[in-house]
């Protein structure tokens, strides 16, 4: 028994003093190294750095909507079903306001992450089929040929 108490409490004393001290003491000194401008939780203008953002131009690509209002301290999803009204007349509005921005786009081909939030309510990112609906009306507006457009963003 003697032969198996020692080793655990050395190695339990062990871990104690490098999950507790060293490793700890280093991911402090590796964060005091990189720029406060890389922050994950610095507010700016009432928004978090590196989450998702709304855009309104049609010059810009219209990101995932979010159920938080893009607010990264109070993340999380609406909890509303498939089959809630008001979830329905959410999604509803957010087609029809995708169709008066595209309007050469029918409302079957919109692919469902434009018009519904991710889980945190805060995910910035669309799928490929997102981005390619989106290509016409932002090369119109930006005086780009699509075919290029298309080309730079390899899709």
């Amino acid at each position: 028994m003697k032969n198996n108490i020692i080793p655990a409490l050395r190695l339990t004393l062990v871990s104690f003093a490098f999950f507790c001290g060293i490793y700890t003491l280093a991911v402090y000194g590796v964060s005091r190294l990189v720029p406060e401008s890389m922050s994950f939780t610095k507010a700016k203008q009432g928004y978090y750095e590196n989450v998702g953002q709304p855009f309104t131009g049609d010059q810009y690509f219209n990101s995932r909507p979010s159920a938080v209002n893009y607010n990264a301290a109070g993340s999380g999803g609406s909890n509303k079903g498939p089959s809630n009204p008001d979830y329905l007349a959410e999604v509803q509005a957010r087609i029809d306001t995708f169709l008066v921005h595209n309007p050469d786009i029918r409302k079957e081909d919109i692919p469902s992450d434009l018009v519904t939030a991710s889980g945190s309510g805060l995910d910035p990112n669309i799928s490929v089929e997102g981005a390619v609906v989106q290509v016409k009306r932002i090369a119109q507006i930006r005086d780009i040929n699509v075919w290029i457009f298309r080309n730079i963003l390899r899709l």
